[in-house]
């Protein structure tokens, strides 16, 4: 099997390290070349330039951060790619661009999936993440085997778009965690209370949770290096907040969050983690 992947990010250049490990990575591409040249003179693998450079892989990856550029590489792949080959998106976009993707890719007998991911950089590194993947189901039993190399649970969601559907569910999740906890460190913090007591306290009974664990300590050092990035979350929350738009679901945190991360954003914190979130909790 041969896999190209495009977009080398916080989550992408760890994947292709992933792949690149078990003798998969044939190819990398990135908006930045400078990026795809430095990782491909790292893995030993080739520097895409254009689209064509990866008409000779078997499956590409897309690890992108707008539904624009999703569409721009899926465009470009589809007059190179070779008949029967595969395409697995794992950036996070609108349930019905996922659609559009795949429908220009069908016209060509190309297969795509829509396969979102969850877990953050550490998972990416770690290759623990969780993946929520859209489409034919035969597709995406020929892409496990690349899935396998940085994902602890792969999930068949249902058709094209599904994956984007549970990631919505996701993120709905996420953004209420990120708001509660950074709320109650927040007040832990102006009630004086130890962190390295209330931290273990929190986590070793019900309010314990993933953002808290890896984050909580970090933000209560005002330490923001970014994992997810308030900008990528609210990018998020926007396609989350149209799909419940549609689906008809009251979702007030939702609206919070994507408000709380615009600020966060016109602040100047856009590429700062989510958990610089606390900075508008704290008192004025």
């Amino acid at each position: 099997m041969k896999v190209g992947l495009i977009g080398l990010g916080a989550m992408g250049a760890p994947m292709a390290r992933h792949l690149h490990a078990r003798g998969l990575l044939c190819a990398v591409g990135n908006r930045t070349q400078s990026k795809a040249d430095a990782l491909a003179a790292e893995l030993g693998v080739r520097a895409a330039r254009s689209a064509s450079n990866f008409a000779d892989c078997d499956i590409v990856v897309l690890c992108v951060s707008l539904d624009a550029d999703v569409l721009e590489n899926v465009t470009a792949l589809a007059d190179v790619l070779k008949t029967g080959a595969l395409v697995v998106d794992h950036s996070t976009i609108a349930i019905d661009t996922a659609k559009r993707a795949a429908a220009k890719l069908g016209t060509h007998n190309i297969g795509f999936l829509d396969a979102p991911v969850s877990g953050g950089a550490e998972g990416a590194r770690n290759g623990t993440l969780s993946v929520m993947v859209g489409g034919d189901e035969a597709l995406l039993e020929r892409a496990r085997p690349l899935l396998e190399t940085y994902a602890a649970r792969i999930t068949h969601m249902g058709a094209t778009g599904a994956g984007q559907a549970a990631k919505a569910v996701n993120q709905v999740l996420v953004a209420g965690i990120n708001e509660a906890v950074c709320e109650g460190l927040a007040l832990g913090e102006a009630l004086g209370l130890d962190a390295e007591r209330l931290l273990p306290t929190l986590m070793a009974g019900a309010a314990g949770n993933w953002f808290l664990d890896k984050r909580g300590a970090t933000m209560l050092r005002s330490e923001f290096a970014p994992g997810f990035k308030c900008a990528h979350m609210l990018k998020d929350l926007r396609i989350v907040e149209a799909i419940v738009r549609t689906a008809g679901v009251r979702a007030s945190t939702v609206a919070q969050a994507r408000a709380d991360y615009a600020e966060l954003v016109e602040r100047g914190l856009g590429e700062a983690d989510t958990s610089a979130l606390i900075e508008l909790k704290r008192p004025l």
